[in-house]
């Protein structure tokens, strides 16, 4: 077990260095472009493919072979400072390959994980499909069902999947369903849905307040037939699975959930590279904007907002290093996870805000970016885990009680 520094290895520092350097020259000058397109930006995430940066190999590498937990977060700060919208286009497909790692076995982690990023000079994207209309946060209310056709040996699945990243256009969707409806959210499997599989189409496409450069839009499925063996972990699982639950012994964690825990410190660590190019961007102008005869970063009141800003970001980071070393090391006691994303979320928001007050007026035009960082931020107190969600579950893991 790797001990807890808070020493990046030269490694850990290159990486940083190298997609810091691959965010200012290729991602911030084409950040606003995508942003007003709403489009998911291809040719840089083709970029980002024939550097390393997209692609399994990379993933693999930053969340499998790293024994701080450090590893993807780091990356993840620099990729989201230069721009969220780019930078969730670039990782997105790191869910769908997450949903896959949670259930999968060795077999179908090999098949299916490399067919989520293609190849460098044929690039694929990947789409883990959770949240339904009616139900996001309230996984226990999810309605898509896969139900087994023993007769082909396969799962027929049907229902509608919402706000799902790279939904439709992705050339594998990882799929949330329900086998045993009986059961609640202990009654859910994960399917691979493959390329071109009939029956899945792309529903309404989302226009969004911000990371607008990632797809986000419905997946609809119509008796999509999968074969038996897209069932993640496979059927003699499963059945092992829910015989257990059914006879009142625990269960795994649920699918969706089991991702989604693996993932937050993680959000965490894009809700900070926001927060954190606002702050730089808008303590640069504090230096160099004038007024009343002096910049304005002497008046105290920019100065102290400033610093609550430096400070906030500082104690975000350290709750999100923490938790991605105790995840990695399965060391979890009282949700760090989630008071990492929970503190990540509230500081982008604010801190954003707060750029755009020391901007003033042109804070709150296009013609500067912090606007478009305060829409980026919003995000991440909602998405994997609403801000109240992760207050549920750090209340119940401080008290041991159900809170409802």
């Amino acid at each position: 077990m790797a001990e807890f520094s808070l020493e990046l290895n030269e490694d850990q520092l290159q990486l940083q260095k190298w997609i810091h350097e691959f965010g200012v020259d290729v991602i911030r000058p084409v950040a606003e472009e995508w942003d007003e397109r709403e489009e998911f930006p291809w040719p840089v995430v083709e970029q980002a493919a024939q550097i390393g940066l997209y692609g399994w190999e990379f993933m693999a590498e930053a969340m499998l072979n790293d024994p701080t937990g450090l590893t993807m977060v780091v990356a993840l700060e620099e990729l989201f400072w230069a721009d969220a919208g780019i930078g969730m286009a670039i990782m997105g497909s790191g869910l769908a390959a997450a949903g896959i790692m949670a259930s999968a076995t060795q077999e179908q982690l090999m098949e299916w994980v490399p067919q989520c990023y293609g190849t460098a000079d044929d690039v694929k994207v990947g789409a883990f499909c959770a949240s339904e209309p009616d139900a996001g946060s309230d996984v226990g209310g999810y309605r898509t069902r896969a139900v087994y056709d023993e007769a082909t040996d396969e799962w027929v699945l049907n229902g509608t999947k919402a706000w799902i990243t790279n939904g439709g256009i992705a050339n594998v969707h990882v799929v949330v369903a329900v086998v045993d409806p009986e059961l609640g959210s202990k009654g859910h499997a994960s399917f691979v849905v493959p390329p071109g599989t009939k029956g899945l189409s792309q529903g309404q496409k989302y226009k969004k307040h911000g990371i607008r450069a990632s797809h986000t839009a419905e997946v609809v499925l119509e008796d999509v037939r999968v074969p038996g063996r897209c069932l993640l972990g496979g059927k003699e699982k499963l059945d092992q699975r829910l015989a257990r639950v059914r006879e009142g012994k625990p269960g795994n964690a649920q699918a969706a959930m089991q991702t989604f825990e693996a993932t937050r410190p993680a959000v965490g660590a894009q809700a900070l590279g926001v927060a954190r190019a606002a702050y730089e961007y808008s303590l640069e102008y504090a230096k160099e904007r004038h007024a009343f005869g002096r910049p304005i970063i002497m008046n105290q009141a920019i100065a102290f907002m400033l610093a609550d800003m430096a400070t906030e970001i500082d104690a975000t980071r350290l709750l999100i290093w923490r938790a991605a070393w105790l995840g990695k090391n399965g060391k979890f006691v009282n949700a760090e996870g989630s008071m990492a994303k929970l503190k990540a979320g509230r500081v982008a928001t604010w801190v954003t805000e707060r750029a755009i007050q020391i901007l003033g007026g042109y804070g709150y035009t296009r013609e500067y970016p912090v606007e478009r960082w305060h829409r980026d931020a919003k995000i991440h107190d909602i998405f994997e885990g609403t801000e109240q969600i992760q207050q549920l579950v750090i209340s119940r893991a401080i008290s041991g009680l159900r809170i409802e």
